[in-house]
C-alpha cells in the first residue's frame, strides 16, 4: 500500500484558534485533515516560519493526539514578505527541487493554508510536476460543530487547461534543450527541432524511444542525456543501463538480458539478475537493437508489454518496470520486411522514432562541435589547447566540403581534434597540424570506402569479375545494388533508379530496364535479394 504524504504550510491564522480546550471546537485545517476516519495521513511534511514555532509545537502535539499513526516532519522556511509572489515561488520551487520524492508514496499538496500567493504557487508547481502530486483541499463544512473534522477533496489537475507563469518555465525548457545538446550551440534548424521534440517526449512519456541514424551520430550520448533529464524530472528512480546488442550472441544474450538461475547451464555457478532487472525503475538503452536474435526479440516484446519475463532456466517470472530507449543504424522497417526483425516488436518501439543526422548533414554545426571537442580535450587532459585563426578557417573549410566524408561522424571529429590537440606545439593548433589531419582523414575515408565497396561487390559478383570491371562500372553497379538492397520490390527499385528519365516516357517499364542492366553483369533480382544481408 502506498503511503499518503501531505505537504503543506502551517497556517498562521486558520491553524491558530486559541490555546485552551475551545480550540477543539473549531476547524483547523492542518489538524483537522488528520481527523478523518476514511483518510489516513501517514506523513505530514509541514513548512513553517520561525516566528510561529510555538504554534508549530502545539499543532504537532494536537496531530499526535488525534492521529498517533501520523509522522510529522517539519521544515523551517524564511520569508520576508509572504505576499511577494517572486519570493514565495522561488522558495517553494527550491524546496521541490531539493525534496527527495519516493515513487512508492502518494503525495498530496495541501492548498488550504498559507497566503493566497502561496496557494497559487503550490498549484502552479504541482501543475508543472515539480511536485509529482495531487492537490488536497480542506474546508470546515456546513456545520462548524464541536470537534468537526470538516471536509476535504482531492484534485487531479487536468494539465491541458492551464498555461501560467510561462516565462519562468521557458527558461528551464531552454536549459533542458541545451542539456540534451551537451551545451553545444547547434545551428542546424532540423536538428534543433528534433531535440525540441525529444525534450517533450523525454519529459512527459514513458513509452519506448527509438533513436536511429548512422554510426557515430551521437545516439549513445543522447540516450544518456535523456535518462538524466528524466531523472531530474523525477520520471525515473533507477539507473541507466546500456548494452550494445551487437556484443550479445546465443545463450549468452538471453542470460545477459534476462538473467539466469543457478545451474541453468554449464558454468552458471550462481544466479544472475540480468540487465532488464538491473534497469528496474530506470532506463535501459539497447544500442544496435537490430542485432538481437529473434528469440531475444520475442522475450523483449513481452517484457516491454507485461513488465515480466522468465530468466534462463527458471519457471518463476520476475518483474522489471524500466523505460526503454533503442538505438539502431539499420533500417528496421527493411529488416522487418526481410524477417530479420519482428514486426510486432518494431510496432511497439517506434511510437517515438527520431532519426539522428550525420555530421555531413549538419555542416553549420561543425564549428560549435569543434569548440566542444577542444573543451572536452582540455577537461580530460588538464591541458588547455586552442586553435589559431588561420588553422580554424582551414579546418572548417575542409570539414564542410564534399571532400569530407565523416564516415564515423562525430567519432571522426572527436578523433581528429584529439590528434591535433595532442600534437599541437605549446597548446595551440596551427595550419601544419590541420594539414596533417586532413591528409590522415582522407586516407582513412578512401581506404574504408574502397574496402566496403570491394567487399560488397565481390560478395555478389565474385572477386574475378570485380577485378575486370572499370572503376566507373564498379561505382555505378555498387549504387544500383545499394538501391536494390533497400527496396522491397524490383519495381520500387526501378522507380527510384529511373526517377527522372521515366517521366519523359509515355510507357514505363522500370522493372524491365533494371533487369536488362543487371543482366549485363550476369545478375538478376533474386540474387540481389538473397545477398541483402551481406
Amino acid at each position: 500500500m502506498k503511503k499518503n504524504v501531505v505537504i503543506g504550510l502551517l497556517g498562521s491564522t486558520l491553524d491558530n484558534t486559541g490555546w485552551g480546550a475551545q480550540r477543539w471546537e473549531r476547524w483547523r485545517p492542518t489538524v483537522s485533515l488528520c481527523q478523518h476516519e476514511d483518510f489516513l495521513v501517514d506523513r505530514f511534511e509541514l513548512l513553517y516560519q520561525k516566528e510561529y514555532k510555538r504554534l508549530l509545537k502545539k499543532t504537532c502535539r494536537d496531530i499526535a493526539s488525534v492521529s498517533p499513526e501520523t509522522e510529522i516532519t517539519t521544515h523551517e522556511i524564511s520569508l520576508k514578505n509572504p505576499w511577494d509572489f517572486e519570493e514565495v515561488f522561488a522558495l517553494l520551487h527550491d524546496f521541490a527541487l531539493e525534496y527527495q520524492f519516493n515513487q512508492d508514496d502518494d503525495y498530496l499538496i495541501h492548498i488550504t493554508t498559507g497566503t493566497h500567493v502561496a496557494q497559487i504557487c503550490l498549484f502552479l508547481l504541482t501543475e508543472a510536476r515539480y511536485f509529482p502530486a495531487r492537490l488536497i483541499q480542506s474546508g470546515p463544512g456546513r456545520g462548524r460543530t464541536t470537534q468537526s473534522a470538516g471536509t476535504f477533496s482531492i484534485i487531479d489537475l487536468d494539465l491541458s487547461k492551464y498555461d501560467r507563469i510561462a516565462t519562468r518555465f521557458h527558461q528551464e525548457w531552454e536549459d533542458d534543450i541545451s542539456f540534451l545538446k551537451s551545451g553545444i550551440d547547434t545551428k542546424n534548424k532540423s536538428f534543433n527541432r528534433l531535440i525540441e521534440q525529444i525534450e517533450k517526449v523525454a519529459a512527459h512519456s514513458v513509452d519506448p524511444i527509438l533513436l536511429s541514424g548512422p554510426t557515430g551520430a551521437g545516439k549513445s550520448r543522447l540516450a544518456r542525456r535523456i535518462f538524466e533529464l528524466k531523472k531530474n524530472r523525477r520520471r525515473v528512480e533507477g539507473n541507466f543501463v546500456e548494452v550494445n546488442c551487437a556484443t550479445l550472441r546465443g545463450e549468452n544474450a538471453m542470460s545477459a538480458l534476462f538473467g539466469h538461475v543457478k545451474g541453468a547451464f554449464t558454468g552458471a555457478v550462481s544466479a544472475r539478475p540480468g540487465l532488464l532487472k538491473t534497469a528496474d525503475r530506470g532506463v535501459l538503452f539497447l544500442d544496435e537493437i537490430g542485432e538481437l536474435g529473434l528469440d531475444e526479440q520475442a522475450m523483449l516484446l513481452r517484457a516491454i508489454e507485461e513488465k515480466t519475463f522468465l530468466p534462463v532456466g527458471s519457471d518463476k517470472e520476475i518483474s522489471s518496470d524500466f523505460q526503454l530507449i533503442c538505438g539502431s543504424n539499420r533500417d528496421l522497417q527493411q529488416e522487418s520486411s526481410t524477417g530479420r526483425f519482428r514486426y510486432d516488436l518494431l510496432a511497439r518501439i517506434n511510437l517515438w522514432t527520431f532519426t539522428m543526422p550525420g555530421l555531413a548533414d549538419r555542416p553549420e554545426d561543425i564549428e560549435p562541435n569543434l569548440d566542444y571537442e577542444l573543451e572536452r580535450f582540455s577537461s580530460r587532459t588538464g591541458s588547455r589547447v586552442t586553435i589559431n585563426k588561420e588553422a580554424r578557417k582551414m579546418f572548417l573549410k575542409f570539414a564542410s566540403s564534399p571532400q569530407a566524408l565523416w564516415t564515423a561522424n562525430f567519432r571522426d571529429l572527436g578523433g581528429a581534434v584529439t590528434r591535433m590537440a595532442t600534437l599541437a606545439p605549446k597548446g595551440r593548433i596551427t595550419v601544419y597540424e590541420v594539414r596533417e589531419e586532413m591528409r590522415r582523414l582522407n586516407d582513412s575515408w578512401q581506404g574504408n570506402s574502397r574496402n566496403e565497396h570491394d567487399v560488397r561487390l565481390a560478395g555478389i559478383i565474385g572477386e574475378e569479375t570485380l577485378a575486370q570491371l572499370d572503376l566507373f562500372d564498379q561505382l555505378q553497379l555498387g549504387k544500383v545494388i545499394q538501391v536494390c538492397g533497400s527496396s522491397a520490390t524490383i519495381s520500387e527499385a526501378g522507380r527510384t533508379l529511373f526517377d527522372k528519365s521515366r517521366l519523359k516516357k509515355k510507357v514505363t517499364n522500370d522493372s524491365d530496364r533494371l533487369r536488362k542492366y543487371l543482366a549485363r553483369f550476369d545478375l538478376d533480382w533474386q540474387q540481389i535479394v538473397q545477398t541483402k544481408k551481406v
